[in-house]
């Protein structure tokens, strides 16, 4: 089988791109898509558990640790205790963290609009649907439990 005939070699070309888009708009910026992702995922007003941000953006642990002692360096994020359990912190976006949030959201909704200008509802809606199947089958093929079967998608 070519490398161009297997469904992993278009997947990675293609977020390789995407990611390449997006961390030539955050450089732009001052900072990287990662952080950018990080920053999308703290609530801007309640801030939200560090525990929390990894599982959301598939990062282990030890790597958000690192690029949030980073982020707090470039004055982007600052933790407080969290008043409901004292042994957690929470995560605040600082005025700039806003700001370079804002520019991750305004970024992927451009792109994301430009992607709908080309590709009609219906292809997008059938996209979606391969890459749930895809996500079943990539859990099936690592030994995750499933609730259904491939088959019954």
């Amino acid at each position: 089988m070519k490398r161009e005939e297997t469904v992993d070699y278009h997947i990675k070309s293609a977020w390789h791109a995407i990611s390449r888009m997006y961390n030539q708009r955050a450089a732009a910026e001052g900072f990287t898509t990662a952080i950018g992702f990080v920053l999308i995922n703290i609530n801007s007003k309640e801030g939200t558990p560090a525990t929390k941000i990894a599982p959301m953006i598939g990062l282990e642990t030890r790597s958000l640790t690192r690029m949030l002692k980073t982020m707090e360096e470039k004055g982007l994020i600052y933790k407080k205790q969290d008043p409901s359990d004292k042994r957690s912190v929470r995560i605040f976006l600082t005025e700039e963290g806003k700001r370079k949030k804002e520019a991750s959201v305004q970024t992927i909704k451009e792109f994301n609009e430009q992607v709908r200008e080309v590709i009609s509802e219906e292809e997008l809606k059938t996209f979606f649907q391969v890459f749930e199947k895809l996500q079943l089958v990539i859990d099936q093929f690592s030994g995750a439990t499933v609730d259904k079967p491939i088959f019954e998608l």
